[in-house]
């Protein structure tokens, strides 16, 4: 039997009915959740039953709803489209999210309404469990479990969105598991040891030399080392201060020697905005994103014999970025040997996370304020890579 119920997520009345293999399914009635609409709820909620139990095309079922409702309210039923929700829902974004973040969103939905086609056009409650599965292993065939799973969990925020707005009853994610992740941890988790390193530097350009020793000796990511400015620079009281683009998390660092001596052997520029890596910070400032980069560094890692050169995938057809490999290295692998390199130095666990600006459940559960005396001990713990002559002018004071 049909009945209607108040959740203390959702502002309308929730139509709970039966169909006709048994299962208890739930729906939004679309009514406001007050006593006095009770009735007109009950209505909704039965002509759902009866549509369910005769099996109705999802069409046929609309057309009944919609004229009940009509005939309850004098208005149309409204019905909220896939595409209309998430295009609303990433507006509603942009003034409140990173641009690296909502960049990530965008092409999210972009993989999204392509393969929905034109379901993406039709009512947002008719998306179920099924499709998102589908969409999952879809993007499974040409994505490394890392990718998928991110993508998973943008579907999940929007249908997540579009539940609490009272646009679906029922969040068709919240059975979805990810895709299994055994074996990949591992890979993605090894940094690079110091002779890696210095191979690299070898084949690398002068700017790219800078963005590995900046990675090395901050344990910063690449977005936000490729979008330093001198601004970011204080060489008086030997800092680098920046806002972390991924976490809004702001990072006071002192400078560590050998990344000192790296900084005072560049030109500088008079004005403090210009940026340090000037091709690195202008892919940033175009694209939002990284992505790029890292497929540069890669390419490095395969010239210095560190890693097999592989295909961008964009030149394939299947996207952009570059395959997944079973050498665990990328320019992440850097901040990786940061932490490594301060654990062995003996650092305290919760000053390497403030060095890094580490911010998860699990490190917060250990995580104490260091003081900047044990962040300048943290400084002086990191090896010189090697004896490096002066390059270029001296910084200016």
């Amino acid at each position: 039997m049909s009945c209607v119920i108040k959740r203390p997520d959702s502002s309308c009345w929730i139509a709970c009915f039966t169909d006709m293999h048994g299962r208890r399914l739930k729906r939004t009635t679309k009514i406001p959740a007050k006593e006095r609409n009770r009735k007109k709820a009950e209505d909704i909620a039965g002509a759902f039953e009866e549509a369910a139990r005769k099996k109705r095309t999802a069409a046929q079922t609309r057309r009944v709803i919609a004229g009940l409702h009509a005939s309850i309210t004098g208005e149309g039923l409204p019905v909220q489209s896939f595409r209309k929700f998430v295009e609303s829902w990433l507006a509603s974004k942009e003034p409140e999210t990173a641009p690296a973040t909502v960049a990530f969103y965008r092409s999210m939905w972009k993989k999204a309404s392509e393969f929905f086609g034109k379901r993406a056009d039709e009512d947002m409650a008719e998306i179920g469990t099924q499709d998102i599965v589908d969409f999952r292993n879809h993007e499974a065939k040409r994505l490394a479990p890392k990718s998928v799973n991110h993508g998973l969990k943008w579907m999940r925020m929007v249908f997540r969105a579009a539940r609490l707005d009272s646009v679906i009853a029922d969040d068709p994610t919240e059975k979805v598991k990810p895709v299994s992740m055994r074996g990949v941890e591992a890979r993605s988790r090894r940094p690079l040891t110091i002779s890696e390193i210095k191979a690299v530097l070898a084949v690398a350009d002068e700017e790219w030399q800078s963005l590995i020793k900046f990675g090395l000796f901050t344990g910063q990511r690449l977005a936000d080392i490729a979008g330093l400015t001198w601004a970011n620079l204080d060489l008086q009281a030997e800092e680098m201060r920046l806002v972390q683009r991924k976490t809004g998390k702001r990072i006071i660092l002192p400078l560590a020697g050998p990344l000192l001596a790296h900084i005072e052997s560049l030109a500088v520029s008079d004005n403090p905005e210009m940026p340090i890596h000037p091709r690195a910070y202008g892919v940033i400032e175009r694209t939002g994103r990284a992505g790029g980069l890292s497929a540069q560094f890669v390419d490095l890692l395969a010239q210095a014999g560190l890693r097999a050169k592989q295909a961008h995938r964009r030149t394939h057809g299947k996207g952009s970025g570059i395959g997944n490999s079973a050498s665990g290295i990328s320019f992440h692998s850097l901040r990786h040997s940061a932490v490594s390199f301060l654990k062995e130095a003996g650092i305290p666990e919760s000053v390497v996370m403030e060095w890094v600006g580490h911010d998860s459940v699990e490190i917060s559960r250990h995580y104490t304020r260091s003081g900047k005396d044990a962040m300048v001990r943290a400084a002086k713990a990191f090896p010189s890579l090697m004896s490096d002559k002066p390059e270029g002018k001296k910084a200016k004071k």
